[in-house]
């Protein structure tokens, strides 16, 4: 005959107890790697938080290093600014690391517009120049600071923000995420740049002007 457990309730307060105390999940962005690295084949079908690893013996010390952030942007366009991305798409040695790097150039009076990154926190230093950073919360809350070479910034993942250029002069910013993608997410492009293109009507109501207002948006962004 099968025995019966009586669970007491000082046993089920040790439970859950013993539950609560276990360690939580990462709270990383990307998940933690499970090998020293995983250079990326991005020849390879990308999974979902990352692309396949080349084998091991074809890894050279080149797979390590990136020069890319070392390069001036073209700040020559609308915006007057550039974002080279130092993501794993251009830098495969990234790949599940949880990290990558963006080199931000800005001319005077330019401006990275408001964007945001889904995957990731920015962190940010300023190197050179003078800067108006301004992020805004999910409750409608804006905070920004001028900042100049040497101080920091940090942008919650997801939230929108921006980065100005007040100052006489070029300003440059690297910045850090913990994502080897970090994805961008610019507003103004996404609504009225978009392929196929956002329904007039829905940025109508949206944005509550009329449609001669939307198209001539949009031609900016055609």
């Amino acid at each position: 005959m099968a025995s019966t457990v009586i669970q007491s309730p000082q046993f089920s307060t040790l439970i859950l107890t013993l539950v609560l105390l276990l360690p939580s999940p990462s709270l990383s962005s990307d998940p933690d790697p499970l090998q020293d690295f995983c250079i990326a084949d991005l020849q390879g079908r990308i999974s979902v938080n990352g692309f396949p690893c080349k084998p091991a013996s074809n890894v050279t010390s080149d797979d390590f290093f990136f020069g890319g952030l070392a390069r001036e942007g073209n700040t020559n366009n609308s915006f007057g600014s550039s974002v080279i991305q130092g993501n794993v798409l251009a830098f495969p040695g990234l790949n599940t690391l949880g990290i990558s790097m963006n080199r931000l150039d800005i001319a005077p009076g330019g401006i990275i517009p408001p964007h945001s990154h889904p995957r990731a926190t920015e962190s940010g230093i300023v190197i050179q120049g003078q800067l108006l950073v301004g992020l805004i919360t999910t409750s409608g809350v804006f905070y920004a600071k001028n900042l100049i070479a040497g101080q920091m910034f940090v942008i919650p993942r997801g939230l929108l923000h921006f980065q100005l250029n007040v100052g006489n002069e070029k300003a440059l910013i690297y910045s850090a995420f913990n994502s080897h993608m970090p994805g961008s997410v610019y507003v103004s492009v996404t609504l009225f740049g978009s392929r196929p293109s956002v329904p007039n009507d829905v940025l109508k109501k949206a944005f509550l002007v009329n449609e001669s207002v939307i198209d001539q948006i949009k031609s900016k962004f055609g």
